[in-house]
């Protein structure tokens, strides 16, 4: 389970205080996977970071009692100067997983061919964020954080090949996805909740937060 307890947010941009949430309260429970919908520039990365405790609220609290991924093309776990293999290793020993296993997990998965051993900082964006995801997929977690759905690759077959593996863990895990397309959210809840203003309304069914969400489009 993840839980928000009256949990607020807010940055100074330079003229005035942005909102992301006003003592918002809400649970995630495993084994119902949750979308959130909100206009980019509203906070959605914001509130996926806190729900894997990269960033802190200002008031309430955050409970987890589950194993909470990072958020899928998060980077600040891996090295620039190690290689894939190398970072896949390391992160492994940190997690205490196997690192032969979660190396060979994510040669397979990226299928980076010789670049899987060369530094990661040499990667164009779309082989790191291919390399991040299967670092996500190879650990294991009871709750997975999706900031937008599917990383932005141009390697189709790498997609089908995420996504069919993520459709598979639904059946034992839970994820959480934060979007401003509800046809991203379709594809993985059954619950959601929309976010506006710093207030998060929570609904039953993706249909009715679909309902507000195109009224105050």
């Amino acid at each position: 389970m993840l839980e928000f307890v009256n949990v607020s947010k807010s940055f100074w941009t330079g003229k005035q205080r942005k909102v992301i949430l006003d003592r918002a309260s809400f649970r995630v429970e495993l084994g119902n996977s949750m979308g959130i919908l909100a206009k980019n520039g509203t906070g959605k990365t914001t509130i996926i970071n806190m729900m894997a405790g990269l960033e802190k609220p200002d008031e309430g609290h955050i409970r987890k009692s589950c194993r909470v991924s990072f958020p899928l093309g998060f980077m600040g776990g891996v090295i620039s100067k190690l290689s894939a293999m190398e970072n896949s290793r390391y992160i492994a020993r940190l997690y205490g997983l196997d690192p032969d296993y979660i190396e060979a997990f994510c040669r397979w998965m990226c299928d980076l061919d010789e670049y899987f051993d060369m530094p990661v900082g040499t990667y164009s964006q779309g082989m790191r964020s291919r390399f991040s995801f299967s670092l996500m997929l190879a650990l294991d977690f009871d709750l997975y954080l999706i900031d937008e759905g599917m990383p932005s690759t141009t390697d189709a077959e790498f997609n089908k090949r995420a996504g069919d593996i993520l459709r598979e863990r639904l059946e034992t895990t839970t994820v959480l996805v934060v979007s401003h397309k509800p046809e991203t959210l379709e594809k993985y809840c059954r619950s959601a909740a929309v976010l506006s203003n710093g207030q998060l309304q929570i609904f039953d069914t993706l249909e009715e937060a679909k309902q507000l969400y195109d009224y105050e489009a």
